[in-house]
Order: structure tokens, then C-alpha cells, then sequence
């Protein structure tokens, strides 16, 4: 007769599956709620203590760590010494086990203590759950509710022992998970640097994407369940489905808004800002930020800091324009019926409310052929800074370097940006010299860049770009300095009648 081992923190359909399994034959042997849970719907159940001879102790620490339930995962009974050995020592083997964890997540997720995240951590769970996995040729394994449905199916086919190997890998993948959420809670909680011999990030899947970045590719939304708030936990309040694109664009512009002061808009298009303002209100911001880059504006990806209402969600949806996502902390129900209604593109828009973050996330990952690319993120640390040439920026120069300060780390590099004290007029991104930035944004600015303020991501390594600033009537540039020809380069601003900033602190983004 088939014996199954039931311990699960998760009782979704635990009783309607072990329904199903008792009318083909299979002994039930379980652990505390479990077993009481199976036994209240009506069924003979075995408790683990009975089968073991030895109660539960320190507060239920041990209950399954014996070798009467870890011999019957373990044993191979293909074997004639394991079915011996089994045998001598009264061991009988198990056939299927559906074991879930302690909600370990749910505890430190929400508030907790020190204490009550250590009880959440499973011990024996992913011990049953590795063992069966590891003998997954005589028994099957199941973790998730979700697969109770493919596991009766697999029995009343008689095709169980051919799924046995997904079963397994799921298995592991659910306990690697676990293990991953609980190294790095413990990393986290006495304060050391991730960058340690080994680290361990895990993810669970979100959303699958009708594609990827090009349609040829495959691709997915994973979340971090103990990573800061923000897009990939954001809420859909109306619109088609997100896509990679979209994400990575919304990403984006939700980091440049909230590194923003409040009430600002900022327009994302293939990665890099093309506007970015504050204004008396949300419709005004929208509109300065849209003035930036008309073009590149349509279809593309809008960030608010604060509430959209109706005043914004009026500018937004203006003939003529055209918006693929549009991300806030919180919309009114006005204003999300108004998208809803407007003709055309309306209701296909996907109106995003994500929660603002306190702080950067700590961890930055990139791939690379064999291995992974970890870095802190790029938090500027807010040092003082210097101002080096003879004529100082004004109150309004200044407001408008802070603002430009703020932009330039969400611009791939090399970067430029041109603006003024409240609004984003020039962009020179990706340019594989600086100088070429510089006409890129002061080419867009326009007229507007007279009277200008300009920042870069990175040194001049040569005064040609503070000329070409000063031909098109730039007054104040804030940059980290740092060249072996800073001396120069401030010359130049002498020279020129510019007030300059030096920061201290690079901001390249690749």
C-alpha cells in the first residue's frame, strides 16, 4: 500500500488532495496542524511521533529528524542492502511527500522580531523536502498546492515515476529559494557587506512576457521579496500588459523621480530621459517635461512623484500625445477614467501606482558570459561642493545645478544634460566622447541654452567642452572634477565668465 508523508504550513487544497489519494489506497503519516487538519475531513492518519517512538520536543524544533521518517525518503529500495537495512531496522519507505516551509517570508516581511524571524526558519522541512528530491526515483515530491492537480492526474494514469524528476527540481529550486531569503535576512540583520565568499539572491516569477527585449526573445518578470518597493511590485491599475521594454523604461523613470524633488515629471524613451520638470502642478510638470523633446516624448514612459488628479491626467491625455506607462504613488479616480475614456490610445495605457523608495537599492547585478557583475548601487553621497572658479553661481544657477545634478546619474554616459531651475532642456546620452554630448544637448536646448546650466557625468578631460558651453551661452556647469587637467578646464570657466561646481563624485551609467 503507497505511504505519503504530509507537513505543510500551506493548507490549500491539502484536504480535496488527500481525498483523492485515500481513494487509491494511500496511508497517511503527519505532523501536528496537518494532521489534525486531515483527521477533522475524516481520515486515519499516523502521527510522525507513533511512527518514530519518540515525541515531539523543544517546542516542536524536533519532530521529523529521525531515521525512521529519513531512511523511509531516503531509501533506495532498488537496492537489495537498503531494503535489508530497512528492513532490520523497521523502516518503511514513503511513496509521496508534500511538505511546504514555514512562512518565513510572511514573518520578515512585516514587523518581527530578531526572535520570531529565527522560529520561521524551517529545519526539518527542507531536510524531508532535499531527502525525497535526492531519492526522487522511489519517491515523488510536492511543494506547491499548484501541482496537486498534475500529481492525481500522474497517479490515475499511472505515469507518476516519469515526473518524479520535475517534481525534484522544483523541489530544490523551492528550497534554494528558501535558504536564499534566509542568508541574506541573517546577512542583513548583523550588518555585513554582501560582498562576502558566496552570495545568494533570489527571485520569484511575477509575470511571463508575450517577448523580451526583441520579439525573437523569451522573457520574465521575477520579484525580490526582500528587496526595497518598487516596479516590479507595483500595482496595475488599468491598460495592456506590461512589456520587458516597458519595465525596464518605467524602472527607469520611477529612479529618476524619486531621486526628484516633489511634484516633478520625468519622460523616459529607450532608457534615457527626454524631460524632466517641476512645476506648479502635475499638468504643468508634464507639459515642461514633454517641451524638453516633443518628439521622443510621444510614446513614451511618464513618472510622477506625487499624486496624478485631474489636472495632470487632462495634460496627459491632450490630442496629439501619446503615452505607453504612466507610474505614481497614487492616482484619483478621476483621473484614471479619464484615461480609461479618452479615444484611441486611452484605455490601452498602463497606469502603474508603485510605492516611492526610502533608498537605492543596496545591489546592482549584471550579466556577463560566466559570471555576474555586483556593485552598490550609485547613491550619490551628498558631499559638499566645491566651487573653484572666480564668479559663483547665483541662487538660481545653483537651483538649476542641484536639479541637473539630480538628472545626470539616470543618463547613459557619456552624459550631458542642459536645463534650467526647474525643467530638463537639452540631453547628450551615449556618446562615445564628451564633446559630442555637449553639442547633443546644447543642439536640443536650443535658444534656451542661454542662461543655462549644464552637468556632465563625469571630468573634462580637455577645456573644448566649456567653450563649446560658453558659444552657446551656458553660465553655470556643475561636474566631479578630478582631471589631470582640472586646472585647465577652470581656467577656461574663468575665462569665459562661468560659474563651476565640482562634486566629487562620478556618475557614469553603462
Amino acid at each position: 500500500m503507497p505511504r505519503a508523508l504530509l507537513s505543510v504550513t500551506d493548507k490549500t487544497g491539502l484536504v480535496e488532495f488527500a481525498q483523492a489519494l485515500a481513494k487509491h489506497g494511500y496511508e497517511f503519516v503527519s505532523t501536528g496542524g496537518t494532521a489534525k487538519a486531515l483527521r477533522d475531513a475524516g481520515l486515519k492518519v499516523q502521527d510522525v511521533a507513533d511512527v518514530t517512538g519518540f515525541p515531539e520536543m523543544l517546542d516542536g524544533r524536533v519532530k521529523t529528524l529521525h531515521p525512521k521518517i529519513h531512511g523511509g525518503l531516503l531509501g533506495d529500495t532498488r537496492l537489495p542492502a537498503h531494503t535489508s537495512a530497512m528492513k532490520e531496522a523497521g523502516i518503511e519507505p514513503f511513496h509521496l511527500v508534500v511538505v511546504n516551509l514555514y512562512a518565513f517570508e510572511k514573518t520578515v516581511t512585516g514587523p518581527h522580531t530578531l526572535e520570531e524571524a529565527i522560529e520561521s526558519v524551517d529545519i526539518g522541512g527542507p531536510a524531508m523536502i532535499r531527502a525525497s528530491a535526492k531519492n526522487y526515483a522511489n519517491v515523488a515530491v510536492v511543494v506547491d498546492p499548484e501541482d496537486y492537480k498534475l500529481v492525481l492526474e500522474a497517479i490515475e494514469g499511472d505515469y507518476l515515476e516519469q515526473i518524479r524528476l520535475r517534481l525534484a527540481a522544483k523541489a530544490f529550486r523551492h528550497t534554494a529559494f528558501y535558504d536564499s531569503m534566509v542568508s541574506r535576512y541573517f546577512t542583513q540583520a548583523v550588518g555585513d557587506s554582501p560582498f562576502k565568499e558566496t552570495i545568494t539572491l533570489g527571485f520569484r516569477k511575477q509575470l511571463m512576457m508575450r517577448y523580451g527585449e526583441n520579439m525573437h526573445q523569451q522573457a520574465g518578470l521575477f520579484i525580490d521579496p526582500l528587496g526595497l518597493p518598487g516596479i516590479a511590485q507595483a500595482e496595475q491599475k488599468s491598460g495592456k500588459e506590461l512589456s520587458y521594454n516597458n519595465i525596464l523604461d518605467a524602472d527607469r523613470a520611477w529612479e529618476l523621480v524619486a531621486d526628484m524633488p516633489t511634484g516633478a515629471c520625468a519622460i523616459i524613451k529607450h532608457g534615457n530621459p527626454c524631460g524632466a520638470a517641476i512645476g506648479v502642478d502635475n499638468g504643468e510638470s508634464y507639459r515642461l517635461a514633454k517641451e524638453s523633446d516633443p518628439i521622443s516624448a510621444f510614446g513614451g514612459i511618464a513618472a510622477f512623484n506625487s499624486e496624478v488628479g485631474k489636472v495632470a491626467a487632462e495634460a496627459m491625455t491632450e490630442k496629439g500625445n501619446f503615452l505607453e506607462v504612466v507610474i505614481a504613488p497614487s492616482f484619483t479616480q478621476e483621473a484614471i477614467d479619464m484615461f480609461k475614456n479618452r479615444s484611441g490610445w486611452g484605455p490601452d495605457a498602463r497606469l502603474l501606482l508603485a510605492q516611492l523608495p526610502a533608498n537605492k537599492v543596496s545591489l546592482t547585478v549584471r550579466s556577463v558570459r560566466g559570471g555576474a557583475l555586483i556593485q552598490d548601487s550609485d547613491e550619490d553621497p551628498g558631499n559638499e561642493w566645491q566651487l573653484p572658479t572666480q564668479r559663483r553661481p547665483s541662487e538660481d544657477e545653483l537651483k538649476a545645478l542641484r536639479l541637473m545634478w539630480s538628472i545626470i546619474p539616470h543618463v547613459g554616459s557619456n552624459a550631458i544634460v542642459v536645463g534650467s531651475a526647474n525643467r530638463l532642456l537639452g540631453t547628450g546620452a551615449g556618446q562615445m566622447n564628451r564633446v559630442q554630448s555637449v553639442r547633443l544637448a546644447l543642439e536640443q536646448a536650443g535658444e534656451l541654452s542661454k542662461g543655462a546650466a549644464l552637468a556632465s557625468d563625469a571630468f573634462f578631460p580637455f577645456p573644448d567642452s566649456i567653450e563649446t558651453a560658453a558659444a552657446a551661452g551656458i553660465t553655470a556647469i556643475v561636474q566631479p572634477g578630478g582631471s589631470k587637467k582640472d586646472g585647465e578646464v577652470i581656467a577656461a570657466a574663468d575665462r569665459l565668465g562661468i560659474a563651476m561646481a565640482l562634486t566629487g563624485t562620478r556618475h557614469f551609467r553603462h
